[in-house]
């Protein structure tokens, strides 16, 4: 099956209001990665994770199947960003040290992806996924978001969603010494912030494109009463495993 693109038609959108990642995950993945020549991003979207490693490698790759997204990336001298699949890049054999998947590989096929990390991982490198799900606020708010997430959005989010929500259960990982981790992104939002964050969801997207019209509208109003004026701390949960290629 060709790989599904969900983000190409609002890649500017997508780069302005989804998130990074807490310094302490990026801490916890080099404090794994002896070594530090060279990491992938994989499914670098707009090259967020890319840029966080650029200081710590000598050379970063940065791959995504949308070049729509990769125009949205912010240059960086040791940072190179190219178009490609996950699961058939051009690298060459034992080429990284550390290789990164950020909420994306639901996307992929992830026995292909995982045979390509393999080949072009160097021995002992580390491969390390990660994703974050529902976002938090508060106990007024949270009910309002899950049943806009499940209920209005819900049958618009492609069948890979749900391996967010089991937090890569039901996808192997066949590296060694497995370890997983929770950290959590928090920001300080206002109302349209939050909103416009709610219109990169895929299945937004694909609610507007199916009935014709904003699914937003539906709890726009609701959702502003009860966030009143100020910003508000919004928490993002995201889980981490990495694990070690100790066999080629």
């Amino acid at each position: 099956m060709p790989p599904l693109d969900r983000f190409s038609g609002h890649a500017a959108q997508y780069a302005q209001f989804r998130i990074g990642y807490p310094p302490a995950l990026y801490d916890f993945l080099l404090s794994l990665t002896p070594g530090r020549a060279a990491a992938w991003d994989c499914g670098t979207g707009n090259g967020q994770v890319a840029a966080d490693l650029a200081p710590h490698f000598t050379r970063v790759e940065a791959t995504d199947i949308s070049p729509e997204q990769l125009a949205q990336v912010v240059p960086q001298p040791n940072v190179h960003y190219r178009v490609s699949p996950a699961e058939r890049t051009p690298f060459a054999a034992g080429s990284f040290d550390l290789i990164t998947v950020a909420q994306a590989l639901h996307w992929f096929d992830a026995e292909a992806f995982h045979r390509e990390a393999r080949r072009v991982a160097r021995p002992g490198a580390v491969v390390a996924e990660w994703g974050y799900g529902l976002v938090k606020v508060n106990e007024q708010i949270d009910p309002l978001i899950q049943h806009f997430y499940t209920r209005i959005v819900g049958p618009y989010w492609d069948a890979n969603r749900r391996h967010i929500d089991d937090e890569f259960a039901c996808l192997p990982f066949p590296f060694s010494q497995m370890q997983q981790c929770r950290f959590a992104e928090r920001q300080s939002w206002d109302a349209e912030r939050f909103l416009r964050y709610l219109q990169t969801w895929s299945s937004v997207q694909r609610y507007r494109r199916a009935v014709g019209e904003e699914p937003l509208g539906q709890i726009e109003p609701q959702l502003r009463a009860l966030w009143g004026e100020e910003k508000r701390e919004v928490c993002f949960p995201i889980f981490l495993r990495a694990g070690s290629i100790t066999e080629q």
